[in-house]
């Protein structure tokens, strides 16, 4: 039941331990090309290839959030003016917890044009540089691109194809090939696929399926020609079943290939989510028992009028009336399918994906019970117990509306749902779960509660031990095993708990501070500057621990969320290493007489960002963050480096290794 309640509350995450050595990753190649469209006026383009599973962010992002794609043309006025703006693609648009804010971005392909006037007609090259952020589900990349346009070489330079020539790379056909096959992600469609199957298995167990078992089966043995006719009848009634599901995603198909962004938007549309707030609220109250919602009785009518024909074609429409009848117990489990794929940004094949999981735990015992009709006398007898699965699901329901009014209120920023309340309303309505399946709530459709069962006893102890784990999240408790699902911490009347007026970030002029250190991530002493952190780490005798990280970066702030606030991580970091926290996205500039020309990568180094980014490739041969280097007082690795860590036992067993050769 666990798995089934983390589907029902959407944004399902899916982490992979990961540790990475060394390695300059280029997941996105660049194109250009230029063409005259007149005597002096030339249309550029910029093509970029993106890596599946990473993403390229767009022109324009709200401020404070991961830094976007900027096209910078380097000349003078006099030689070119720039016609208008760069024109870019739609790009797809969704919410992010970490930034809470919407972000835009691009993954596969993306074209960039941008026309100029030549006013030079002397002029031979026009240079480009691009600025991007790239992000996959680990790491991130900060990379600037030169481009370099030669106008007046026709000669040794073809004039309506130029590649990039800083990088030297090609694009070659299977690269086009691999970034077209898109960033789904196998491993988190299977996941898919088994929550929506026990989710189509739970709604196997409710008063308008599970009565129709023995019904139908005994229809396919009893009036079927042969044993084995009615073998084939049932095993194709259970196919027909999973065929109308999967035929009820289709159209999500269609709306994507329209428009590819559809999903997206629809996840973080605020008039969507209050929609589904309210139609969720709806499927829960007639869970409870209050109404029952049903489908037009003219299309069960025809569906069933049709099953009388006979032959594989009757027995497609006797499926069809079990998918009508049933809907106003499926309907809410469908919903919810519906939504936890779309405010996962799961995309259509995802939706037929649950489809068919869902279709094939409803029809699975029908196929099976047809093949094997003796095991029908093991199922257990409809009763009271029906409702009582209804009831809960409709908890559930219940839950999820508000999960839906809590990404509206989060998109609008209008702090009406903040981590307090929701927490609050979610521990009412665990709790009142818990009173009814102790007995101490009655709905309108409950048989009378003689005695608890076991199961039901059982299932009761776990709502009541979710419902205590919950409490403490409203004085500033993690919570990490629904993480992702309330709203942030950030996103709350006291960020730090309730009753705790201490601040987030302290600051660095507090007393005791070491000269050249500040309070970073939770409340850890880290220096800016390496020199300065590597000179006070040989005065205290402590190891170094170097944080190559970003303000971007939304895998650093995971880390820093749900890894280093763990208490024996934060125990090791803020008392056994110095840390050194270098921003490669540091956009402030250094001093003229600091600025060089990087010896490894060719390209200026004119900001902090720049010389921390640059020092990462050089030294350790990475330009990915999140990235942590364990060194001693000589500079020498203490341990490998590792990367983006989700899993907090490894990251400590990393930290401990590296530390315990400090000295040796």
């Amino acid at each position: 039941m666990s798995r089934i309640f983390k589907y029902f509350l959407p944004v399902f995450l899916i982490f992979s331990a990961f540790t990475s050595n060394a390695q300059i990753y280029e997941p996105v190649q660049w194109a250009s090309d230029f063409e005259k469209v007149s005597d002096s006026v030339y249309e550029l383009t910029f093509e970029a290839y993106i890596e599946p599973n990473w993403h390229l962010y767009g022109l324009e992002l709200p401020e404070g959030g991961p830094l976007p794609t900027v096209f910078n043309f380097e000349s003078s006025e006099d030689q070119y003016n720039l016609i208008g703006d760069v024109n870019a693609p739609d790009p797809t648009v969704e919410y992010d917890e970490i930034f809470e804010m919407d972000l835009a971005y691009y993954a596969n392909t993306a074209k960039f044009s941008q026309r100029i006037q030549i006013t030079d007609p002397e002029i031979e090259q026009i240079m480009v540089s691009i600025e991007y952020q790239a992000c996959d589900d680990e790491t991130c990349i900060f990379e600037e691109e030169s481009i370099t346009f030669q106008i007046r070489e026709p000669s040794t330079v073809d004039q309506n194809s130029n590649l990039n020539t800083s990088e030297d790379q090609e694009i070659t056909e299977s690269t086009k090939v691999e970034a077209d096959q898109g960033k789904k992600d196998s491993g988190k469609l299977w996941g898919i696929f088994a929550i929506a199957f026990l989710a189509g298995f739970a709604a196997l167990l409710t008063p308008c399926v599970f009565p129709m078992i023995p019904m139908t089966v005994s229809f396919f043995t009893k009036q079927s020609e042969s044993k084995a006719s009615g073998i084939r009848n049932g095993i194709f009634y259970a196919l027909s079943i999973i065929g109308i599901y999967v035929l009820l995603s289709l159209p999500f198909h269609l709306f994507s290939s329209v428009n590819p962004s559809i999903l997206n938007e629809i996840s973080t549309n605020p008039i969507l989510n209050t929609l589904f707030f309210i139609v969720f609220i709806i499927f829960a109250i007639s869970f409870f028992g209050a109404f029952e919602i049903t489908l037009p009785n003219s299309w069960i009518n025809k569906a069933d009028n049709a099953s009388n024909v006979g032959g594989i074609i009757g027995v497609f429409f006797m499926a069809l009336t079990l998918v009508l009848v049933s809907f106003s117990c499926t309907g809410p489990l469908l919903g919810a399918l519906l939504g936890g794929v779309l405010t996962s940004d799961g995309g259509a094949m995802a939706l037929t994906i649950g489809m068919l999981g869902f279709g094939l735990g409803l029809a699975l015992p029908f196929g099976l019970f047809a093949a094997f009709p003796g095991w029908l006398n093991s199922l257990p007898k409809s009763g009271g117990w029906l409702n009582t699965v209804k009831v809960v699901l409709g908890f559930l329901e219940l839950a999820l509306a508000f999960k839906f009014l809590s990404n509206a209120d989060l998109v609008l920023q209008l702090h009406l749902l903040e981590r307090e309340l929701f927490l609050a309303i979610w521990i009412a309505i665990f709790g009142g779960l818990v009173l009814y399946l102790f007995g101490k709530i009655r709905l309108p459709h409950d048989s009378p509660l003689e005695h608890l069962s076991v199961g039901r006893m059982l299932f009761g102890l776990l709502a009541l031990s979710f419902t205590i784990y919950l409490i403490p999240g409203l004085w500033g408790a993690p919570l990490q095993l629904i993480s992702g699902f309330p709203p942030p911490m950030q996103y709350s009347e006291s960020p730090n708990g309730v009753g705790d007026r201490t601040p987030s970030l302290i600051s660095s002029n507090s007393e005791g501070m070491p000269e050249g250190a500040e309070y970073g991530p939770n409340n850890i002493i880290s220096f800016h500057d390496y020199q300065k952190g590597l000179e006070y780490a040989r005065s205290v005798d402590k190891p170094v621990m170097i944080d190559f990280t970003g303000h971007a970066c939304v895998n650093c702030r995971k880390m820093e969320e749900r890894v280093w606030s763990e208490p024996q991580v934060l125990d090791v970091l803020k008392n056994d290493i110095v840390l050194i926290s270098l921003y490669v996205d540091d956009k402030r500039d250094l001093p003229e007489d600091e600025r060089y020309v990087s010896e490894t990568t060719g390209k200026k180094v004119e900001t902090i960002g720049n010389k921390w980014s640059d020092f990462q490739v050089k030294r350790y041969q990475a330009n990915a963050q999140p990235y942590y280097v364990l060194i001693d007082h000589n500079e020498d690795n203490l341990i490998e480096p590792i990367a983006y860590e989700p899993d907090a036992e490894k990251y400590l067993e990393w930290l401990k290794a590296g530390i315990a050769n400090f000295g040796d």
